[in-house]
């Protein structure tokens, strides 16, 4: 993967990746906040932002007029909001780079954040809210992360209260754009077939007069824990849905590849334990996957799957009964091989597209303010050993750092807090 990294004068970063083999282009601008750096008043506002910024620019007065120009290119363009991070992206032929560029930046920094809009829009973003409340699965998931993280920012649902979404005013948007959405903040990059100085002076034109400023301020996760904590919501469903895992490790810690490694091994794939012994051999799920998910200061495992009412107490059995066994037991070398290779093969299947390229490069620049490049993570993965799993696997897997959610009609939580142990 080659690409180029500038700093402009007001300290915005600039990545661009040529790709000379492919006929698309996808520019992505993304500031690195989300609904971690909101306060309990502001949360919900940085995903109602990310809409707002689609409502219309003094160029292109509406919606539609944005969606119109890009439609005609064929583009795919949508933006998205994350704990830590915001982007805004569109991806089209390659001769059509210049257009792409002007129109994701023009929404990003000539945004009108018009009331009349913002109390038009709060209507969709309730039922979006309605939408993800009516989707277990997603719901879940959701559940477990407030069980880990509280009443903290990482605890909070990004899409925000119902309360606060209906009481939002123009100067709410305007006060966090000005605090959040700063030149320090932001990484503009370009991928696909293009010309990297041409680009190159196009972005530093568009971006000369953004706001200038250092990124915010992130409060802490609350990462302690001293017990197993179990969290049920008993909602008529037609499947029981339940996460469980483990608090592990941030994205910075040494041993994230050994992690990754030991939850594929778990989960992450059709001939994982976890699938083998869940699916195959009790039919006690149609899905089951075990995955992690790493913050800048915090982060978990967790296997999801969905169950028969009667099969919660039994499906929970397994998954703790497999999570002791590869703390207690190491991994043969074939196993080890296996789930190295299928990380390592999903890494470079998820790097083909122009929009890929973009998004691994600049998410990693705007979290982590440098890029590993995939052959570095293919070596840190080539270096994991049996050894390294059994101890990760040894220091993770404890009653102490226990998580279960579980939205189901009728499940007890005393049975359930008697079977949460190792």
């Amino acid at each position: 993967m080659k690409y180029r990294k500038f700093t402009l004068k007001n300290g915005l970063r600039v990545i661009l990746a040529p790709m000379q083999d492919t006929e698309t282009a996808t520019v992505l601008i993304m500031t690195g906040v989300g609904s971690r750096y909101e306060t309990r008043q502001e949360n919900g506002l940085a995903h109602f932002l990310e809409h707002m910024f689609f409502k219309g620019t003094e160029r292109r007065p509406t919606a539609f007029d944005i969606s119109k120009e890009l439609d005609g290119l064929g583009a795919e363009y949508n933006a998205f909001t994350g704990e830590e991070y915001t982007g805004y992206y569109a991806k089209v032929a390659a001769k059509h780079w210049d257009t792409a560029l002007d129109v994701v930046s023009d929404l990003f920094l000539n945004a009108k954040l018009e009331q009349e809009e913002i109390d038009r829009e709060r209507g969709a973003i309730l039922q979006e809210i309605n939408m993800y409340e009516d989707m277990p699965m997603r719901r879940v998931q959701e559940y477990f992360k407030t069980l880990l993280y509280g009443d903290t920012p990482l605890g909070w649902d990004i899409a925000g209260p119902k309360s606060n979404i209906k009481s939002f005013q123009r100067k709410d948007f305007t006060k966090f754009l000005n605090r959040a959405y700063v030149s320090e903040n932001i990484v503009v990059g370009v991928a696909g077939k293009i010309d990297p100085k041409t680009v190159k002076k196009e972005i530093e034109k568009i971006f000369k007069g953004v706001r200038v400023g250092k990124k915010p301020a992130l409060k802490k996760a609350l990462d302690k824990q001293t017990a197993p904590q179990i969290f049920v919501q008993n909602k008529k469903t037609d499947q029981t849905q339940l996460v469980v895992g483990v608090r592990a490790y941030d994205m910075f810690h040494k041993d994230r590849a050994v992690l990754g490694v030991l939850a594929t091994i778990l989960g992450g794939g059709m001939s994982s334990r976890l699938f083998i012994e869940v699916r195959e051999r009790r039919g006690l799920a149609y899905r089951v996957r075990t995955s992690t998910d790493l913050f800048l200061d915090a982060g978990y495992l967790a296997t999801h799957c969905g169950v028969e009412h009667e099969n919660l107490e039994k499906a929970l059995e397994v998954v703790l009964s497999e999570y002791k066994k590869i703390a207690t037991e190491k991994v043969d070398a074939d196993e080890l091989k296996k789930a190295k290779e299928n990380l390592k093969g999903h890494l470079a299947l998820g790097l083909e597209g122009s929009d890929d390229v973009v998004e691994y490069l600049v998410g990693q620049e705007i979290l982590q303010n440098e890029v590993v490049l995939p052959k570095d993570k293919v070596r840190e993965i080539d270096k994991v050993t049996a050894e390294d799993v059994l101890r990760v696997a040894k220091d993770i897997f404890q009653n102490k750092k226990l998580n279960l959610a579980v939205i189901s009609p009728d499940a007890k939580k005393t049975r359930l807090e008697k079977l949460l142990r190792f």
